[in-house]
């Protein structure tokens, strides 16, 4: 064979294996699409779904959900934040109201309005361009120990007022508002209560009234409440379903919860949490579609049992254990978020000043 045969054959062949090869890559483009994809939800530490839930996403969209936890809400956001040209997630889940308007600012997250918003709450839809969206909600407020308060034969706190009676003294836990997300809502709770001019008399009082001051809820509750541990505080900052939580975790049954919640005069604070997409995903598609999903009944109503918090979307089943004992209250103590972010870091400091 001639080298001018062989090099005709050459390129034939040469021709015959590219036209192949791109064949099959655009073959490969619905095989690829089989595969199963990976979709990353970033998230604080205290995020739970039961796998049943998560597996019915997954099956549905031929998808597989890593969870990416990131210590607490404001921990796992200042990740989201750090990372935003080089995203670690496609999904962010956990940014509550105290820290919304700073999220939006850092400019992290994409527009998108999921068809499930018309049944979320419109009270709760904070940012009117849909970058984040409410998933779940509950009331931060002061919870107290029924059997403690019966023995003793005295009267649970009705209002923040009634913390600061020298019958109180030595009564209640807190937490640091630096340090712990709820300890920040009732921090803001005083502020709405009380105004920026009173709210630092309202803790000092409560201050020589003997309050213990706590870095987080766990070591309040666990620690330090009387209802749930060998602590000697029968009144702590908690959520309005945690009766609701006791009456669940109980190894015996119960009709009643064993510790009751303080609601009224704006003596609870609205804590809301959202989820949206993260600017940067490579699966926007399917990141839309773990949107929808979050907002769906499934999820929702899985909620409720997994976070002891309120599902957003009006339509989900609340179960009985959250009907009979769980509480939301119809008037919570309000500052816009936007107030919240220009002042949380100074209030927090000069609540610092006053009381550690």
């Amino acid at each position: 064979m001639n080298h001018h045969v062989s090099k005709v054959i050459f390129l034939v062949i040469t021709s015959v294996v590219v036209i192949t090869l791109t064949g099959c890559s655009r073959d490969d483009q619905p095989k690829e699409s089989g595969a199963v994809r990976e979709i990353t939800l970033m998230t604080h530490n205290s995020f739970s779904a039961s796998a049943s839930v998560i597996e019915a996403f997954e099956k549905k969209n031929n998808a597989k959900i890593v969870f990416l936890k990131s210590g607490d809400a404001g921990e796992a956001l200042n990740k989201a934040i750090l990372s935003k040209n080089n995203p670690l997630a496609d999904i962010f889940y956990g940014v509550d109201n105290t820290f919304l308007s700073r999220a939006l600012a850092e400019d992290i997250f994409i527009s998108y309005a999921s068809p499930m918003l018309g049944h979320v709450n419109e009270s709760l839809r904070l940012d009117p361009e849909n970058r984040l969206v409410p998933v779940d909600y509950g009331d931060v407020c002061i919870n107290y120990d029924r059997k403690w308060f019966r023995e003793k034969n005295i009267a649970p706190p009705a209002s923040l007022e009634d913390l600061l009676a020298p019958g109180f003294k030595g009564l209640t836990v807190v937490q640091n508002p630096a340090t712990s997300s709820p300890g920040l809502a009732f921090l803001l709770t005083t502020v709405a209560r009380f105004g920026e001019k009173g709210y630092l008399d309202f803790w000092k009082q409560l201050k020589n009234n003997d309050v213990l001051i706590t870095s987080g809820w766990k070591e309040a509750y666990w620690g330090e409440f009387s209802a749930a541990s060998e602590g000697t505080r029968p009144v702590v900052v908690s959520y309005a379903s945690s009766p609701a939580a006791e009456v669940y975790f109980s190894k015996t049954p119960m009709e009643a919860a064993p510790t009751g919640v303080m609601t009224g005069n704006g003596s609870a604070f609205r804590h809301i949490e959202f989820a949206g997409i993260l600017k940067g995903t490579k699966k926007p598609d399917l990141a839309k579609k773990l949107m929808d999903f979050l907002l769906s009944k499934e999820f929702q109503e899985d909620i409720p049992l997994q976070m002891f918090v309120f599902p957003a979307n009006k339509d989900a089943a609340l179960p009985e254990v959250f009907t009979k004992h769980a509480t939301i209250t119809d008037a919570p103590a309000v500052i816009e978020y936007k107030t919240i972010s220009e002042k949380r870091d100074l209030w927090i400091e000069q609540w610092t000043e006053s009381m550690l």
